[in-house]
Parts: C-alpha cells; structure tokens; sequence
C-alpha cells in the first residue's frame, strides 16, 4: 500500500487529505536450472505485492509450464548484485529440477507481459488460448447447497483486509463445500488473486483441490475458469456476471460456473446438477428458480 496526498471535493469546497493506495509494482518470474544458474525470463506481471511466490508457482502451473512440485527445486528472491536493491523483491527465480520445464516454456511460444488486468495478454495464437486442464473435475463432486453458496460472497468480503484500507483489490478465496474459507488472496488483478490462490496450493502439495469451491470479487471470465479447471477445481463463483467463452469453457470442462451471487439469489451458467435443491421440486422448477436472472 502506498499513502498519497488527495483532493476530496464536495459541492464547490475542496479539502487535501492522505489516502491509502493500492500498490501495484511489476513482477518479473525467472525460471533457473543447471550449471551456472542460467535462467528464462518467463514473465512480468503488474501485481500487489505479497505472496509473490505463491503467484509465480500459481501462474507457471496455470499457464502449463509446471506439471507438479517435483519439478521445483526452490524459490528465491533475485540475488544478482547487478540488480538495483529495491527491485529484488520484484523479481521472483524458480529454480527447477527437470529439464522438460525449459523445454516446454521454449516450445509455448509466448511473449509473456500480462497487466494486471488482463491474464491473457502474449498469447501467439487463438490456439494457444486453451490449455487442457492438468485434472478433470468429477462431475457430481462436491455437491453444494445453495444456502452455502448465498454466504461465499459475504464471506469473502469480510475477509479483505486490504481493501477495507483501499477499496481498490480484487480478491479469490478457496472455500470448502461446508463454506469454511480455506484461503483468501488480494490483489490489484484477478488473475493474480487466483494464481495466488493456486499457488499456495501447489507448494504445499494440496492439488487438485477437487473438493474446493473458487470465489472471486470480479466477473468470471474465460481466464479465471480455465486457471480453475487446471487446479482441479469444480465451481467458480462470482459476485459479477461471467464471459460467454467462460460459460462454454466451464460447460465443457465439467465445472459448475455461478454469477451475480447475492445473498440468496444466484444464476448457475453451467453445471447445476452439482446442486442440492430442494426435496420433492419438479426439475423444471429448479431450474427456473436457480438460473433466474438477478436483478
């Protein structure tokens, strides 16, 4: 966070006063191995800072270059003395273990410069868009209640600390089919927020999080579910409206994908028969009463 000095008008009167700012700062992850410590710069991302190892270990599994924490020997802050002193800590090395790692970065054919809001800026070709998720969602598991879905939201919000001080985070939270937070990441990008997310699954050996539900403060877009669906995980929800591509992409991978979740009202774009309505409802009834439009 940075503090900057701010005019707040009202009516015709201006007034100066500090405020607290999102930081964003670029992030760049380098990929190192062999003798010599020879590396690949494999990307830069404007992120906030925080849990910068938990996003390059969530964005090389997300975008396919690692397949698993066998292939990471560790990471580390830059330690090149050429490197000015306050950028250090913008520069994140994963040191890898498999020769296959490199081979595969070389063999993407990608110019990786993302902004913090876009998480698919550099890609070569319509093609290479799609990744095929590293695992498959089960497709009845886990069942979830719609009582539980209603709460996700406020339970994520509750659990931005940063943006009660800002106003100006993205966040994506990992809860459990009972509605229990597991994890909460921010960040000034969405993408950012869930490879965060994922990456301290990784790295502590939790994936695929099979049994997990995502929530993100943002809308839903093709990114956001296909990062899911490479970490295993069975339904996104959103407090905003998702992308067709998103909808298409969750249908065929098997998730089931919730936008405009509000209290007890919701639409479910793919994926319904994971939900647990009530007892004795025609089908015909559920459905409508699940994917009716918010308003």
């Amino acid at each position: 966070m940075a503090r900057w000095r701010v005019g707040r008008v009202e009516g015709e009167a201006l007034a100066w006063a500090m405020d607290t700012l999102v930081a964003e700062e670029p992030l760049e992850i380098r990929l190192r191995w062999g003798e010599g410590a020879r590396f690949a710069r494999v990307a830069v991302t404007m992120r906030t800072p925080g849990h910068d190892f938990d996003l390059a270990a969530g964005f090389l599994f997300t975008e396919g270059i690692l397949d698993g924490l066998h292939q990471v020997w560790r990471l580390t802050y830059c330690a090149d003395p050429t490197v000015d002193g306050a950028q250090r800590y913008n520069i994140v090395n994963v040191w890898v273990q498999d020769a296959g790692v490199c081979e595969r970065l070389a063999a993407g054919s990608r110019d990786f410069r993302v902004s913090s809001s876009c998480g698919l800026c550099g890609k070569s070709s319509i093609e290479s868009v799609r990744l095929q998720p590293a695992y498959r969602a089960r497709p009845r598991v886990p069942r979830l209640d719609p009582r539980v879905i209603g709460q996700l939201p406020g339970e994520l919000r509750r659990a931005q600390r940063l943006f009660d001080r800002t106003g100006g985070l993205h966040a994506a939270g990992l809860f459990d089919a009972s509605g229990h937070l597991v994890a909460v990441r921010e960040d000034v990008g969405r993408h950012n927020a869930v490879d965060k997310v994922v990456g301290s699954a990784f790295l502590s050996g939790g994936l695929p999080l099979s049994q997990h539900i995502l929530v993100v403060s943002g809308r839903a877009g093709f990114e956001i579910v296909q990062k899911a669906a490479m970490a295993g995980i069975p339904a996104v929800v959103s407090v905003s409206a998702p992308t067709s591509l998103a909808c298409e992409a969750a249908r065929e991978w098997g998730l089931t994908l919730i936008g405009f979740a509000r209290g007890e009202r919701f639409n479910v774009y793919a994926g319904a028969e994971r939900l647990c309505m009530r007892a004795g409802a025609h089908p015909a009834m559920q459905e409508r009463e699940v994917a009716a439009p918010n308003g």
